[in-house]
């Protein structure tokens, strides 16, 4: 089985590379609103080449972004830091976006992923779980850990222990 490969684009203007991600083999393509001129249009540009796409909303990005679009993601990307650089803390907030993000994308009837992204580490990646969350981004604490497998099996090992809760 060949692994899903997710892109996050944060570079504008973003409809002039989706196709090339596309054509490199992205399943996902998400971008932030902040890149678009026409977000309808973008996430149409990601369907045309055959992804799913998403919708990335920094710490200060209201949810109130997505009731527009809602029919026509397949995954919002709260990032849990500001952009920019690895290594951040998880900002506490994002919690209850988390939780706020799963009722409305619960409330539309459709499959919705919802990835988070920034400062999430074994120590927390259970209560990220358990807030809403489906889709975990990890690069700190797994690339600076000195056993990569280890990390992540002991991630895995949280979500396990969150989902029989």
């Amino acid at each position: 089985m060949r692994a899903p490969i997710d892109v996050h684009l944060m570079i504008s203007p973003v409809d002039s590379i989706v196709p090339a991600f596309a054509k490199a083999g992205a399943n996902y393509i998400t971008f932030h609103p902040e890149a678009s001129e026409d977000v309808q249009r973008t996430l149409h540009l990601i369907h045309e080449a055959g992804c799913k796409s998403g919708i990335v909303l920094n710490p200060a990005t209201p949810l109130d972004v997505l009731s527009p679009i809602l029919d026509k993601i397949d995954m919002v990307l709260l990032m849990s830091v500001n952009p920019g650089f690895g290594g951040q803390e998880f900002i506490e907030a994002t919690y209850a976006k988390i939780s706020a993000a799963r009722s409305v994308l619960n409330a539309c009837g459709r499959p919705i992923r919802l990835e988070v992204d920034g400062g999430i580490k074994i120590s927390n990646i259970g209560k990220i779980a358990a807030a809403g969350a489906d889709t975990f981004v990890a690069g700190t604490a797994i690339f600076a850990s000195n056993d990569y497998r280890i990390t992540i099996q002991t991630m895995r090992a949280e979500l396990a222990m969150t989902a029989q809760v």
